[in-house]
C-alpha cells in the first residue's frame, strides 16, 4: 500500500498545473540527482528531453517547458522568487545555452532540445524523456508525471511482476473509507487525530506544525494577491481577472494592510447568503487566477483545483468561526489530506488519467468533509460529506481552451468550493445508517468512470469546451 502524506496531498509550488508544470519539474530534478549519484553529472554533453501524450498536447498552454528549463536549471519551485521565472527563461532563450543544475553551463536550445511528440507512452498520459550525451553516446530516463506533482519512473510499472513490495510505515495506514472508520474506531479519535498520529511516525509535531503553518501562509498569501491584482491572464485569451473586481465590490472599507489583518477586516462584512457565495468564489477565482499567471500556490491536490481548499477554509474562518485559529486550521488541512490519498489509492488526481472529475472532484471532496469535521461531524459524516461531493463531480471533463489552465478550470475551484459546503450540511443532518452509497463505491465508480472516459476529455485540448470554442471567439 501507498503510505501518501498529508504533505504529498499538499504541496507548495509553482502554476499553472501540479501535472504539467510541477512535475516535470520535479522530474527534471530527479534526473539530474540520478545522474549525480551514478557519478554521470559532471561528464554530460548535451541534454534533450521529450514530451509525450497530454503533456505535449497541452504543454505550451501548462508552460511544461517552462518547467523543465527551471528544474534543469536547479531552481526550486517552492521558493524560487516568482518575478525571477522569465528573467531565467529568457537567457536560456537568448543564449542557447542553460546552467546545468546552476553548476555547469551547457548548450541547450529550447527549439531544438525540448521535443513535443503528440504519441501516447503506455505507461501514463504523461510521460518524458530525459535524454544525455555522455561520452558520445545517448543515455535514456523516463518518468511520468501522475497527477497532483507525484513523479515516477517507467521502472515501477514492472514492481510486481519482479515481486518488489512497497510497504506503509504508518502505524495506521490507511487503504479506504472503511479502513480509516476502523482506527477511528479503535483509537477513539476524529479523523484528523487519526492523519496526526501516522505523520508523528515519520517527523516531530512541532516540524508539523511549521510545515503546515507554511501551506496555511502560501493558500492566504494567495488569496491576498488575486484579490489585489487587475488586469488580464497571459496566454493571449484575454482572459479578465475577477477576483479583483468581486473584491472591489465586497470588502466593506475595514482598513487593512497584510493578509492576516484583511483575515480579519472580512469577518467583519456583510454575511448575507449572496455576499457568502460571492466571497467563497472570490476566494477561489483569486488562487486560481494567481496559479495561471504561473504564481506561487499549493496543490491541492493539484494546481487546477488549487482554488477550492483555500476558499472553503477562509469561508469556515472568516463566516463559520470567528474564534478560528491555527489548531482549526490544522484539523482542517489533516482531514483534506488523508481523503484526498484515498482518492489517489483508489483511483486518480491526475487530469490526464480522469478528467476533472480528479482534480476538481477530488479537492471539492477533500474540502467537504474538512468542513464537515470542522463543523461537528462525526468521522462516518465526514468521509459521507467527501461522498456527496465527488458523487456530483462524476464525468467532469477536462477541456481546457487553447490548453490554457484558465477556461473553464478557474470558475470551476468557485463551483467545486460551494459544493463542497452544501456537501458538508448535508451530511451533517444525514444518518449514517441511511447512507445508500459510501465513499470507497463512489472511488471506485470514479476510477471506471475515468477508464471509460473517452481521451479527447482528458487534459488533451481535443474535445468539449476545448474545440468548441475557438481561439478567435476569446
Amino acid at each position: 500500500m501507498e503510505c501518501i502524506s498529508v504533505f504529498d496531498m499538499l504541496k507548495i509550488g509553482v502554476g499553472p498545473s501540479s501535472s504539467h508544470t510541477l512535475g516535470p519539474w520535479r522530474a527534471a530534478e530527479r534526473w539530474i540527482a540520478d545522474l549525480k549519484s551514478k557519478n554521470r553529472f559532471e561528464k554530460v554533453e548535451s541534454i534533450t528531453v521529450d514530451l509525450y501524450g497530454s503533456l505535449s498536447l497541452t504543454g505550451k498552454g501548462h508552460a511544461t517547458d517552462y518547467a523543465v528549463m527551471l528544474g534543469l536549471s536547479g531552481a526550486d519551485p517552492e521558493y524560487i522568487p516568482v518575478d525571477t521565472i522569465d528573467v531565467i527563461i529568457a537567457a536560456i532563450n537568448n543564449t542557447k545555452k542553460l546552467r546545468f543544475n546552476n553548476e555547469r553551463t551547457i548548450d541547450f536550445d529550447p527549439k531544438r532540445d525540448i521535443v513535443f511528440n503528440r504519441k501516447f507512452l503506455p505507461f501514463h498520459a504523461n510521460g518524458m524523456r530525459f535524454t544525455a550525451v555522455i561520452n558520445g553516446r545517448k543515455s535514456h530516463a523516463y518518468y511520468y508525471s501522475i497527477g497532483g506533482g507525484f513523479v515516477v519512473q517507467e521502472e515501477r510499472q514492472n514492481s510486481k511482476a519482479n515481486k518488489i513490495i512497497f510497504y506503509c510505515t504508518f502505524p495506521y495506514p490507511v487503504e479506504n473509507g472503511v479502513k480509516l472508520l476502523d482506527f477511528c474506531k479503535q483509537l477513539n479519535l476524529p479523523i484528523s487525530g487519526v492523519v496526526l498520529e501516522n505523520e508523528k511516525s515519520i517527523r516531530d509535531e512541532e516540524t508539523i506544525d511549521f510545515e503546515l503553518k507554511r501551506i496555511w501562509n502560501t493558500m492566504l498569501e494567495c488569496m491576498y494577491v488575486g484579490c489585489h491584482t487587475e488586469g488580464n491572464l497571459p496566454g493571449g485569451l484575454n482572459v479578465r481577472r475577477r477576483a479583483f473586481d468581486m473584491h472591489q465590490k465586497l470588502k466593506d472599507g475595514v482598513p487593512y494592510d497584510s493578509p492576516e489583518t484583511w483575515l480579519q477586516s472580512i469577518r467583519q462584512t456583510e454575511v448575507k447568503f449572496r455576499q457568502i457565495l460571492k466571497w467563497v468564489s472570490c476566494f477561489a477565482l483569486a488562487v486560481n487566477e494567481v496559479n495561471a499567471s504561473l504564481g506561487r500556490v499549493v496543490t491541492a491536490p493539484t494546481n487546477g483545483s488549487a482554488g477550492v481548499i483555500p476558499a472553503v477554509l477562509m469561508y469556515y474562518m472568516v463566516i463559520e468561526n470567528h474564534e478560528a485559529d491555527f489548531e482549526h486550521i490544522k484539523k482542517f488541512l489533516l482531514v483534506a489530506g488523508e481523503i484526498g490519498s484515498i482518492f489517489k489509492k483508489g483511483a486518480t488526481i491526475s487530469a490526464a488519467m480522469g478528467g476533472c472529475q480528479a482534480e476538481i472532484g477530488v479537492s471539492s471532496a477533500m474540502a467537504a468533509g474538512a468542513l464537515c469535521e470542522m463543523l461537528g461531524g462525526t468521522p462516518e459524516q465526514v468521509l459521507i460529506a467527501a461522498e456527496i461531493a465527488m458523487e456530483h463531480h462524476l464525468g467532469l471533463t477536462c477541456d481546457p481552451i487553447g490548453g490554457l489552465v484558465q477556461i473553464p478550470c478557474i470558475e470551476r475551484n468557485s463551483m467545486g468550493a460551494i459544493k463542497a459546503i452544501n456537501a458538508a450540511e448535508l451530511a451533517l443532518d444525514t444518518d449514517p445508517n441511511n447512507v445508500k452509497v459510501p465513499l470507497d463505491k463512489v472511488v471506485q465508480t470514479m476510477w471506471e468512470t475515468a477508464k471509460d472516459m473517452n481521451s479527447k476529455y482528458k487534459e488533451t485540448s481535443e474535445g468539449g469546451l476545448a474545440v468548441g470554442v475557438h481561439l478567435t471567439d476569446c
